[in-house]
């Protein structure tokens, strides 16, 4: 009964089709009369998806994904084709013959879902479901069906076959937001395509036509008994063997569901943030803001820069990295460890010195990614961290006194300026280094003013010390007095200059590519002179007495040199390490969010082992 019913609606709907396609030939004719028209209806180009951004340690393994749609995109000669085979037979074998529509796949279509209870077999081309996939929507009416076939012929003319079947491929939905078959490998069983045998290739290839139906995580055995079918119709199609065959079908598939990579967020999320710098220096922003000083203007400029950024995102990027993984780990699960106290947090810069590249970064206890980073966003005073920096290096660059040089460490006031030493100790005439040693207040507040404010402050303005302002250059910033302060990276960034007197700003970002591995941005790597050979030399044997004999006793340490400096703050609201050994420079904060007098941890020396973690 049913059959006979499936054939009298053959018979009613045959005058309707051949209405039908006298009519799409007719718009057909109209669309050639007016393409320009056509073209700027619905453009037949690429759109723009959303494409992972994938980062890469130092090593080239991957550590972290962000993405909404997974994609993975592949030209067609990496396809096997095995794959094109199955979707060609089980979907459109008229595809290398017909014009983007096929007629009698339609009527076809109609029979035999009049014949099965299944009414699985559609009578759309691979080009008009790319075509509905790219341009339309999955509205069941008699315009869109009409614009389907006008596109999918359009889109023959301007496209090979091959060119087609290669974005069909790529640009199909396979459930769990995975677009195209080479993610699908990769999300599924995490291996490449190549990788796949024909049991799997099939088992994919089966998501398609139903996407929620044959979700392969949710309905296993539905997407399984697909495949099976799928299998048959390359069998009897003589595109596989018995013995393939019957092998496929009984090879058990073994998901190996993707899981995003997450790893390290301090480390990624300062890449982010670093991205946002790579781009506003290599596409003029950087100059367009410094130029500008009307409010509204920058405001516009720094929208226009955050746009440019997620398109760059959206697109999809590699973006190489200098992240040590062995670092990395090491000081989150160190820092983490002596952190016990309730509320007590660090930040933490770690720099290779040999490529002035950043290996590691703490941003906070219990750091989820895009949180409050402490290691680049909390602005804090550097109390005497800041002396190295303002004070000695720049006295020795200016004058013939070196280390061994007199000083007076006893009271002094500049105007209505009076600070004192630690526990208000008076210290008379006193050594260079020993007032470095010991970080004595009054000493550093003289051997500034020698300098001289303004010329104390011009050689640390290469280092980009983004929170410091004019407002700032007067004589309390001798001693870390600061409006805002500065940063755990600025601090780490700036001592680096102590290496060997040049200065080249330390990076996370190696190179960011396309999807494709085209190279789109990569730092410059410009190199400076900031301190000459003999203030190094002055500067790191200051900094090797502080951990010696000085403020900087209890560092633990392997490597041939290491040097540093402490800092505390009024009311012991902050304390500071940095400095440096042979292989890395760090800098180290250790305070609450909130600031609160930490004097009860003086002695506990948290800082110290902290930054022997750091360095070690």
């Amino acid at each position: 009964m049913k059959q006979t019913v499936g054939y009298i609606w053959i018979l009613l709907l045959i005058p309707f089709a051949i209405s039908l396609f006298l009519n799409i030939g007719k718009e057909i004719h109209v669309a050639s009369q007016f393409q320009t028209q056509l073209d700027k209806s619905v453009p037949l180009h690429s759109p723009v998806f959303s494409q992972p951004v994938v980062m890469k340690d130092k090593n080239g393994d991957v550590f972290s994904e962000e993405y909404v749609e997974y994609r993975v995109p592949l030209t067609l000669d990496q396809i096997p084709l095995l794959a094109q085979e199955l979707f060609i037979q089980s979907e459109d074998k008229g595809f290398y013959s017909h014009i983007g529509y096929d007629l009698s796949a339609i009527v076809r279509a109609v029979v035999a879902n009049a014949e099965s209870s299944d009414n699985g077999q559609g009578g759309s081309t691979i080009t008009q479901q790319l075509v509905r996939m790219r341009y339309l929507t999955e509205e069941k009416t008699y315009e869109r069906k009409v614009t389907e076939l006008m596109y999918a012929y359009e889109l023959e003319k301007q496209a090979s076959k091959d060119t087609i079947l290669e974005m069909y491929l790529n640009e199909m939905y396979f459930s769990n937001q995975v677009y195209g078959i080479g993610a699908a490998a990769q999300f599924y069983f995490n291996r490449d395509i190549a990788q796949l045998t024909g049991a799997e290739l099939a088992f994919l290839a089966a998501v398609p036509n139903n996407p929620s139906l044959y979700d392969p995580i949710k309905n296993f055995e539905k997407t399984k008994a697909r495949q099976e079918l799928l299998l048959g119709i390359l069998h009897d199609e003589s595109f596989i063997s018995d013995e393939q065959y019957s092998e496929w079908l009984q090879q058990p598939i073994r998901l190996s569901v993707k899981k995003k990579l997450q790893k390290y967020p301090e480390y990624s999320t300062y890449v982010f943030y670093e991205l946002r710098k790579l781009v506003a220096a290599s596409e003029g922003f950087d100059e367009q803001l410094v130029a500008t000083t009307d409010p509204i203007q920058r405001d516009a400029l720094n929208v226009k820069l955050d746009d440019r950024v997620q398109q760059i995102l959206a697109g999809g990027v590699t973006i190489e990295t200098n992240l040590d993984v062995a670092k990395q780990r090491q000081i989150s699960s160190d820092f983490s460890s002596m952190l016990r106290i309730p509320d007590l947090q660090a930040s933490a810069v770690v720099i290779e010195n040999k490529t002035r590249s950043i290996s590691a970064l703490y941003a906070g206890k219990e750091y989820r990614k895009f949180d409050f980073h402490r290691a680049f966003q909390a602005v804090r005073q550097p109390g005497s961290a800041i002396k190295p920096l303002l004070d000695y290096a720049p006295l020795f660059e200016t004058t013939t006194l070196t280390p061994e040089s007199i000083t007076n460490a006893g009271k002094y006031c500049v105007n209505t300026y009076c600070p004192s030493n630690y526990g208000g100790h008076i210290y008379g005439d006193v050594s260079i280094k020993e007032a470095f040693r010991f970080s004595y207040n009054t000493a550093a507040l003289r051997l500034f003013e020698q300098v001289g404010v303004e010329n104390a402050f011009s050689y640390i303005e290469p280092f980009g010390f983004d929170h410091i302002t004019q407002q700032d250059h007067q004589f309390s910033a001798a001693i870390g007095g600061f409006t805002n302060g500065v940063t755990s990276y600025e601090m780490a960034n700036a001592y680096s200059s102590f290496i060997d007197g040049s200065y080249s700003q330390a990076h996370a970002i190696r190179s960011v590519k396309s999807v494709a591995g085209d190279p789109l941005f990569n730092w410059k790597n410009e190199s400076m002179i900031v301190w000459n050979p003999q203030t190094v030399k002055y500067m790191r044997e200051l900094l090797k007495d502080v951990v010696d004999n000085g403020t900087g006793r209890g560092i633990t340490h392997a490597s041939s040199y290491t040097g540093a400096k402490t800092g505390t703050t009024n009311d012991y609201h902050d304390f500071w390490l940095a400095g440096l050994t042979d292989d890395y420079t760090a800098a180290v904060w250790l305070g609450f969010d909130t600031p609160r007098d930490m004097g009860n941890l003086e002695k506990q020396k948290i800082q110290h082992a902290l930054f022997s973690a750091a360095i070690k």
